[in-house]
């Protein structure tokens, strides 16, 4: 650790947040605006993409589980790697050279895919930084690949016309490598500030937001200066945390860097905004984010939902259980029909490659937003997001089985005068029933009573042969209308 450095970003930290206008309180944070290309974009892509890409086993938690003798991870490493005190997790850095990292065609990539901003993982659990750092030398600009990969990514979505993010999740590294300390392995005291593996305390209870030992202020401090400093380094429009912030001890260093974060975004003239879980921040002060999962219901706030492509890992690993394409079009759909958005996470290989899996996802995912992105981007709620028998279970982790979704469940947005009603499942017979368009004799109740002057389906010229509205439903007739993926109706309104 650099400690002048440190010193010097604390400084300017505290001078920011004295400068206003926002103050490190809920009620000044509470302040904060959503901003407008977030509620427009809908789309955005995580990357996980660190040093656990290099053994790619498991998952990305590869860095703690390795340490935790008799697991798989534990023997995995002994039977490929050898002994913990000759080859530990920092011995996988030189192996990290992403020679084939190429920033221009991951963000072709992610702009063909539809996205219109992205995140790429700062810091992991693990304490690697994908970033040119001043506060330390354990980083991707000074070791492994030798370059600032967060930097060379914000150039590029710079040029793209994409939106750059980032996320922390720095504060996890509290505890996460404290079990390699159980047994003769290369994490070994006097940890000190500035090693690696500092501090590797005794893991906490994830869920108890009062667990101990609490963090103490030297770690504190330095997770505040990480995070200032990849903000006034690289501007980043939103900032993502995982979940660990919510412990209490973080509450007065997490407010501190939101009134920072806030105040940095209008001197650039910008809204930025904290993307936080487990109630972290006051409601209102950032945007809520969902892991793996969603709501039942629309909400009338901004939200995100932060899932990726497979279903047992965040980073590349040889045995990902892939999502279909169609889930997470389908996923995207169910999303965005109730007010939130969709950040889809993808693991390049070590060598900075996509893989094959994680490609085509994303291909299918642009070519499907070519032709149905007008009912996505910038969308509004409808009056109801969804009819049919299958619905999205509400909370986290909802997505380790596929929905079976029927050619009766739609999802439904607003936009550009027209409702948009997407079939999860296209029908094989090509006849759409729409009953949340059917006509209401009771003029009284809230039920559709618009007048329609067209339905088409968005990819298919001339594929509507004909349709028709009565107590039951809208009919449409097509002909030539199949599909493996949703199938969006545009109903234009007079």
């Amino acid at each position: 650790m650099n400690p002048d450095r440190e010193r010097e970003l604390l400084e300017t930290v505290e001078r920011v947040v004295a400068e206003g206008p926002y103050r490190p309180d809920w009620d000044s944070l509470m302040e904060a605006k959503t901003p407008e290309w977030f509620r427009q974009r809908r789309l955005g892509i995580f990357i996980h993409w660190g040093v656990y890409s290099v053994p790619a086993y498991a998952n990305e938690w590869y860095s703690r589980n390795m340490y935790i003798q008799g697991s798989p991870e534990y023997l995995h490493h002994r039977e490929t790697y050898g002994a913990h005190s000759k080859f530990g997790y920092q011995d996988f850095i030189p192996l990290f050279t992403a020679e084939k990292f190429d920033p221009e065609e991951w963000v072709s990539l992610l702009k063909q895919a539809g996205a219109g901003y992205f995140f790429p993982v700062a810091e992991h659990h693990d304490g690697f930084q994908m970033y040119d750092s001043e506060l330390s030398d354990w980083n991707a600009a000074k070791m492994g690949p030798r370059r600032d990969v967060l930097g060379e990514l914000s150039r590029e979505a710079q040029k793209q016309g994409l939106i750059f993010c980032t996320s922390s999740h720095r504060a996890e590294h509290w505890f996460f490598m404290c079990h390699g300390k159980e047994f003769d392995s290369d994490i070994r005291e006097p940890l000190r500030k500035g090693d690696f593996y500092w501090p590797s305390m005794p893991e906490a209870d994830h869920q108890d937001l009062f667990s101990k030992p609490y963090p103490t202020e030297e770690f504190l401090n330095d997770w505040l200066v990480r995070t200032a400093e990849i903000i006034l380094k690289y501007r980043p429009r939103l900032l993502y945390f995982d979940w660990w912030i919510q412990h209490q001890a973080f509450r007065p260093f997490l407010k501190k860097l939101a009134a920072f974060y806030y105040n940095c975004g209008k001197k650039w003239g910008q809204d930025v905004m904290i993307c936080y879980k487990h109630d972290a921040m006051m409601f209102g002060s950032g945007i809520v984010e969902v892991e793996r999962g969603g709501f039942a219901d629309p909400k009338p706030y901004c939200w995100q939902t932060d899932t990726a492509v497979a279903r047992n890992s965040w980073c590349y690993t040889d045995t990902l259980d892939y999502k279909s394409s169609a889930e997470v079009i389908a996923t995207l759909a169910d999303v965005v029909s109730k007010n939130g958005n969709l950040l889809l996470n993808i693991g390049p290989k070590s060598d900075g490659t996509i893989p094959e899996g994680d490609r085509k996802i994303l291909t299918d995912l642009g070519d499907w937003m070519r032709v149905n992105g007008e009912a996505i981007l910038g969308a509004k709620c409808w009056r109801s997001a969804q009819e049919g028998p299958s619905r999205i279970g509400e909370g986290q982790f909802q997505d380790q089985q596929a929905a079976a979704f029927t050619s009766q469940d739609y999802r439904f947005t607003a936009n550009h005068g027209a409702v948009y009603a997407i079939a999860l499942r296209c029908p094989e017979d090509g006849r759409f029933l729409v009953k949340s368009l059917a006509d209401s004799a009771d003029q009284n109740r809230p039920d559709f009573h618009g007048i329609i002057s067209g339905v088409e389906a968005l990819g298919f010229e001339n594929g509507v042969t004909s349709w028709r509205t009565d107590g039951e439903g809208l009919h449409v007739e097509t002909r030539g209308v199949q599909s493996d993926f949703p199938v969006t109706l545009k109903v234009s309104m007079e």
